[in-house]
């Protein structure tokens, strides 16, 4: 980072980041923040407070994570997504604490299950995340949502577990879609695309 950019970039002095994690220029960083071993944190991202962010999590740039999140190792968040407070993400099918001979667990004793959160992407406040899924680009999760399927690109669901309730826009409004050309089109912004209906 040159100088104007480091001046643009603020981290709280009570946020603890590896030595070894890598943060954008322009980076918004708050308090009691903890970035692991091997992360990475794009361009021009704000990082509320309490937020944890696990060894060798990618987050894209111009993100907004809001207070109290977990990033989970095995996730991976893609440019310009939401993720609001307390959203949690998790990475083990088959969480135990200890082995069938109730030893305590280590680090090889589990394998980290993968998730991917496409850009443009909104996840409300207080959802949980099963690890596995995919949420597609410009989708939009509810608040309180427990999501255990793949979210389609711009798909609105909601409840528990996460439902299917229609298709919504980059500007976040409802989309008009027609079922038989598969479009979505938005009478707020005028936008219209492809939008995958499932």
């Amino acid at each position: 980072m040159n100088h104007e950019e480091l001046l643009r970039t603020q981290i709280h002095p009570s946020a603890e980041i590896a030595a070894d994690a890598q943060i954008g220029p322009g980076c918004r960083i708050w308090n009691h923040v903890q970035i692991r071993t091997g992360a990475s944190i794009g361009a021009e991202c704000v990082i509320g407070r309490d937020v944890y962010i696990d060894a060798g999590v990618h987050i894209g740039r111009r993100c907004k994570i809001q207070n109290g999140v977990a990033v989970y190792a095995g996730v991976t968040i893609g440019n310009g997504v939401f993720l609001g407070p307390h959203v949690c993400f998790t990475n083990d099918l088959r969480p135990r604490a200890v082995t069938p001979a109730f030893e305590l667990k280590s680090a090889d004793d589990w394998t980290i299950t993968a998730t991917f959160v496409h850009d443009g992407a909104s996840i409300g406040a207080n959802s949980t995340i099963r690890c596995g899924v995919s949420i597609g680009a410009w989708a939009m999760v509810g608040a309180g949502c427990v999501v255990t399927k793949d979210v389609p690109p711009h798909a609105l669901v909601i409840g528990n577990p996460a439902r299917l309730r229609g298709y919504v826009c980059r500007c976040g409004r409802s989309l008009r879609i027609d079922a038989h050309a598969q479009i979505g089109r938005c009478d707020h912004c005028g936008a219209a695309g492809v939008v995958q209906l499932g």
